[in-house]
């Protein structure tokens, strides 16, 4: 296993972020999950998860017959209210999960689309959107995994 990059406090670790030009494939692990980042004017976009009581990236489960790029569109409108088509594959994250350290990858997804409002609606899952710059203050915990990952693919889109 790779060296751990980052752990959150729940048992989970992000082991690997692969860019794409690196890409060779899960290995046949799964990869059930799309993540999005957006930044824009040096904020990142976070969604609340009610379930979690945490600030996390907009994304979630891909879908039976779902790309993980249709995934990430359909979470982020899901999630968010906002809607573009304007994403590229940014990396996989390499995850170590739970207290049994099961490997599991999430494809991540960038964009740089300006946002438009796209009228949020809380949901049960998702109580608020923000955007945040790292440094004020969030009512709730931060995923620590999910802004690292935030980071490194900024650093891949550029």
């Amino acid at each position: 296993m790779s060296d751990v990059l980052a752990t959150d406090g729940r048992g989970n670790a992000l082991v690997a972020f692969h860019r794409p030009e690196d890409w060779t494939g899960t290995g046949g692990l799964p990869m059930p999950l799309s993540l999005l980042t957006w930044w824009h004017d040096g904020q990142l976009l976070l969604v609340f998860n009610r379930y979690r009581q945490q600030w996390e990236l907009p994304g979630g489960m891909i879908d039976p017959g779902e790309t993980p790029r249709q995934a990430a569109l359909r979470e982020l409108r899901e999630e968010t209210g906002y809607v573009t088509e304007q994403v590229a594959i940014a990396g996989y994250a390499q995850f170590a999960l739970g207290t049994e350290q099961r490997p599991e990858y999430a494809a991540v997804f960038t964009t740089d689309a300006i946002p438009v409002d796209g009228g949020f609606v809380a949901t049960p899952e998702i109580g608020a959107t923000c955007w945040w710059n790292g440094v004020q203050p969030l009512s709730g915990r931060v995923q620590a995994l999910d802004v690292l990952i935030g980071r490194l693919a900024r650093a891949c889109a550029r």
